[in-house]
């Protein structure tokens, strides 16, 4: 039952059972494979001695039925001898033999389906073996991978990491409004500068405004105006409005 216990550990197992029972996957899978390994051999060692006994028993058998087949020969011999009471020893002794020889066949054919079996267990220990070992790299893989996204989740599950990335969070928040100021103040500063120059152009239309005006009435009191080109509409008509008023 242990071998089957860790095969089928090796083959069914989960790594969320390994991760649950506090258990350590890297390891488990590297011994798990190193007692496969160390059952096979003994598995191996077990095949070849049943063999070897199953041999030892082949040639006892054989050995046994030469014997009863010489003891028969022999009772043949006394017979034709007329040496009829040592006939009938040989062929005791002969009875002796071929049971012995019907024994050990009997015994040979028991060890040869021992030995089928225990190479047919050999064959699955084998492939299973090599099963867990073509998935023993992979499993390992996948239980460092669970081991550092558990430890990345509990990072980012600790209150100090949390209030780090508060922190930052509320830093940005602060540079982002200081930066809102910053364009607001600059851009009142741009509007105050405009409005100042056009305070200015404003104060030099009025100037010229006022000379025209003085130059219009000076104009009207003489009674003559310089010549000049053809007159602006709008002049005209603002020329006319100040002397309708005067």
């Amino acid at each position: 039952m242990g071998l089957l216990d860790r095969i089928a550990r090796i083959i069914r197992a989960t790594l969320g059972g390994w991760v649950s029972q506090a258990e350590d996957p890297e390891k488990i899978l590297e011994q798990t494979v190193l007692d496969m390994q160390e059952d096979l051999i003994r598995l191996r060692q077990a095949v070849a001695q049943a063999i070897a006994t199953q041999k030892r028993t082949e040639r006892q058998q054989i050995q046994a039925e030469s014997t009863a087949k010489e003891w028969y020969q022999r009772a043949q011999l006394a017979l034709q001898k007329g040496e009829e009471t040592l006939a009938r020893e040989a062929l005791t002794r002969r009875k002796t033999y071929q049971d012995t020889a019907t024994a050990l066949k009997t015994q040979l054919e028991q060890q040869n389906s021992i030995v089928n079996q225990m190479k047919q267990n050999m064959v699955t220990l084998e492939g299973k073996l090599a099963e867990a070992k073509t998935k023993k790299d992979m499993y390992i893989a996948r239980a460092r991978s669970a081991k550092a996204s558990e430890k990345l989740n509990e990072m980012l599950g600790n209150s100090g990491m949390n209030n780090s990335i508060a922190a930052f969070e509320r830093m940005e928040e602060k540079v982002l409004e200081l930066e809102a100021r910053s364009e607001a103040i600059a851009e009142l500063n741009s509007d105050s500068l405009e409005s100042r120059f056009a305070s200015l152009e404003s104060g030099n239309v009025d100037a010229e405004l006022a000379s025209m005006k003085a130059q219009l009435l000076g104009g009207s009191t003489s009674g003559s105006l310089p010549a000049a080109a053809p007159e602006d509409p709008e002049l005209a008509k603002l020329r006319m409005q100040i002397e309708e008023g005067g």
